[in-house]
This record gives C-alpha cells, sequence and structure tokens, in this order.
C-alpha cells in the first residue's frame, strides 16, 4: 500500500513537473514581447511616412542605420534612416531598400556617443506624429516616435558568412611532399 502511495505522488511530480517545463518553453523572452500584437497587422513604414498623425499613440516597431543623436532638453532625439527589418527585428544591411528617415525621441537620459553614426538599431515605441527639420538646404518632415525599447546591433549578431576552411589544402600530405617519389627509388 505504501509503494502505491509513493509511486503515484511519483508521477504526480513527474507530471506537474514537466506540464511546468512545457509552460516555460512558451513563454516569451528578451524586448521582443513589446513587437507582438494582438491580432492586428503591425504598421507599416510606408503607412506611417504617409500620414503620420493618423496613427499617433498606436505601437510601431522600426529599424535602421542611425544617421545622427543629439541631446535635447526633452530627451535624446535619433535620427534614423529606415531599413526594413529582419524576422529576427534586425535591420537589413542595403541602403537601397530605405523608404525614409525617421526621428525617434528617448525622453531617459541616453547618451548619443553610445549610438554613434552608423549603428544599426531597431526601436519599439508610440508615433507622436511628425517633426520637421532641416536637411540640407531643405525642410524634411520626419515621422515621430516616442521610444519604450531601442536595440542596438552589433556587428557580431549579423548574419554568419561563408569563409574558406582553414588548414592544409589539396596538395597537402605524405605524397604530396618534394622529397617524395614514386616506387622504385633510384639511390
Amino acid at each position: 500500500m505504501r509503494f502505491v502511495i509513493i509511486a503515484s505522488m511519483g508521477r504526480l511530480l513527474a507530471t506537474s513537473l514537466s506540464s511546468a517545463i512545457m509552460i516555460s518553453g512558451c513563454a516569451f523572452t528578451g524586448d521582443h514581447t513589446e513587437t507582438l500584437s494582438s491580432g492586428a497587422p503591425p504598421l507599416t513604414f510606408g503607412q506611417v511616412k504617409a500620414t503620420p498623425e493618423s496613427y499617433n499613440g498606436q505601437p510601431v516597431t522600426f529599424g535602421g542605420k542611425v544617421l545622427g543623436a543629439r541631446r535635447l532638453k526633452e530627451g535624446t532625439r535619433i535620427e534614423i534612416l529606415q531599413l526594413p527589418l529582419a524576422d529576427s527585428l534586425q535591420p537589413t544591411t542595403d541602403l537601397s531598400t530605405s523608404q525614409g528617415r525617421f526621428v525617434a525621441l528617448r525622453k531617459e537620459f541616453l547618451d548619443p556617443a553610445t549610438i554613434p553614426a552608423g549603428t544599426f538599431i531597431t526601436v519599439t515605441g508610440e508615433m507622436a506624429g511628425s517633426i520637421t527639420l532641416p536637411l540640407d538646404e531643405m525642410e524634411y518632415s520626419y515621422p515621430l516616435m516616442h521610444v519604450t525599447s531601442l536595440r542596438v546591433w552589433s556587428e557580431q549578431e549579423e548574419v554568419p558568412r561563408i569563409r574558406r576552411p582553414l588548414g592544409p589544402g589539396p596538395s597537402w600530405g605524405p605524397y604530396w611532399s618534394p622529397y617524395w617519389h614514386p616506387w622504385p627509388y633510384y639511390w
């Protein structure tokens, strides 16, 4: 009788442990949970660029290449060249696929030296209309977003490149030595 109780308790413990493992395996990790929407398709940069004021307060995730960052009274203003995002939310590196520029405003202190020009980033936040700033000799209307999370992509996180193998080449081996001669040896 005691064996049956211990065996059933062991099964109950194993079942609850396996359920906990399965549930934790389905949980989201990292900063990407903010980008998942509740069934609504995500806003594209083209939609937002056309009419930024109509999307005020809506969550967006954009990425691109930092063109400049500046510390202001109201926060850190980051000017970004928009680039399409891959499935991992990493911006692509092909600058010809850009649809324009946007400004991300982070209200908390962010040192502009931590995101120098040329850095690839992904930002998540809420749309806040547009802002007009000078761009060369003209005025440019940038879509404006308030940043809630920011991800800086380092060069190590880029897609791995295929490299040629290191080590001996095809002419390596005992039979390819300059001292090897075919049989019979002539002394």
